[in-house]
């Protein structure tokens, strides 16, 4: 209920599960999302309108949750931000550093507090609300905020009672128990691992085209990068995909650009590097690449084979950016600047290599035979109704 509920955002009106849907497999059809300020959910979300439409759209693709909760996992987000680590005495380090508070179970307990201090995801803008103010005071500032929301609905309160040991009254809850019942939750509800390839891997033969691209796969040194059993090396690299959106910057780098990986370590080696993601489910995940440049897994291949080319054919229409005119200055203007670009290009890491039409078309197969068979069952799935009596998406 907390994951689909929006009173953990600064102006109740966008959730964890807008743009992690149930019906979007776990994310939101969209290239880059569209966070807080936006109306509806998927492909067709909106980016508001008057005084409440969004000031940004969010400058990475909205990644999916399947096997999250994996124990191989031990790094999130498209740049690798958050980690496992004891750096700051708390077990993770984070753009929080050290004020991401103890006791987080895992992870993805805390990952889920991040987006609820970002003001262009879920905190709002500077005087629209109480948490966002708190927030640019200091990171944690905004959450004991959110606990107090959240505990202090009578049917929240008597839960969390039920559901952890330690809380003996509503008013003991915090952002660590809220954190970790939506880190819980995402680890359980995400799990995918009946799909015809884990069939295969006790006896049970692919169907003939997906067999074709299995060996495909590997033979192209596909899991050279997609490997072990997420299809993910869990590390970073640079594909050269096609540049947009309004960038993930850094204070004193403001220009529209996504350097990736260095944005966290501040290694040049690392620039434009991103994190390899898990081919599981992936026919279901569309956009692809970490600003969702191609609509398809045909584009995505292709680019794959031959980056150069790739990036010269891409054309903006194949980014799914829903219409915002006051954005629409930025939204591609990272493409004019030639030294930019040709930095991005030199940096690629892939060589080219040949593929045919039906060789593409065996890949695919073979990426649609890592969907699970029961990925549209849920455990729990999505409420009808949540506590605080907000709308669900």
């Amino acid at each position: 209920m907390l994951f689909y509920d929006k009173i953990l955002s600064g102006n109740k009106n966008i959730s964890c599960g807008t743009c992690h849907h149930h019906d979007q497999a776990g994310a939101d059809g969209l290239s880059l999302g569209i966070g807080e300020g936006g109306i509806g959910v998927g492909p067709t979300r909106s980016p508001g309108t008057g005084d409440a439409r969004i000031a940004k759209r969010i400058p990475r693709n909205a990644l999916s949750l399947w096997n999250l909760g994996h124990n191989s996992v031990d790094t999130l987000l498209h740049d690798g931000r958050l980690s496992i680590s004891d750096l700051y005495g708390n077990g993770f380090d984070s753009p929080a550093e050290e004020w991401l508070p103890q006791g987080l179970d895992n992870i993805l307990a805390a990952q889920s507090l991040l987006p609820m201090a970002s003001q262009f995801e879920m905190a709002g803008n500077p005087g629209e609300n109480d948490i966002i103010g708190a927030v640019r005071n200091r990171i944690d500032r905004g959450w004991p905020i959110i606990a107090k929301r959240v505990r202090t609905i009578p049917e929240y309160g008597d839960m969390f009672v039920q559901a952890f040991d330690h809380i003996e009254e509503p008013g003991d809850v915090t952002i660590v128990e809220i954190g970790n019942a939506l880190g819980a939750f995402v680890a359980s509800e995400w799990q995918s691992y009946d799909s015809p390839y884990d069939k295969w891997l006790t006896g049970t033969p692919l169907p003939a085209d997906a067999e074709r691209g299995r060996q495909l796969f590997f033979n192209l040194r596909c899991a050279s990068c997609h490997s072990g059993p997420l299809f993910t090396d869990q590390s970073f690299h640079a594909l050269g995909l096609p540049a947009f959106g309004p960038g993930r910057t850094r204070l004193f780098d403001p220009m529209p650009r996504d350097v990736g990986r260095m944005g966290e370590t501040n290694l040049l080696e690392d620039a434009y590097k991103f994190r390899t993601p898990s081919l599981r489910n992936v026919a279901l995940t569309a956009p692809y690449g970490h600003n969702g440049a191609f609509p398809t897994l045909t584009e995505t291949i292709r680019h794959h084979a031959d980056p150069a080319t790739s990036r010269t054919d891409w054309q903006p229409a194949m980014a799914n950016l829903p219409e915002a005119p006051w954005l629409s200055a930025v939204d591609f203007s990272i493409q004019s600047d030639v030294r930019e670009m040709q930095r991005q290009s030199q940096v690629t890491e892939h060589q080219p290599f040949e593929v045919s039409e039906s060789e593409v078309k065996e890949l695919i197969a073979f990426l649609n035979a890592l969907t699970g068979e029961t990925v549209l069952e849920r455990p729990l799935g999505r409420p009808t109704s949540v506590p605080s009596g907000l709308p669900v998406d």
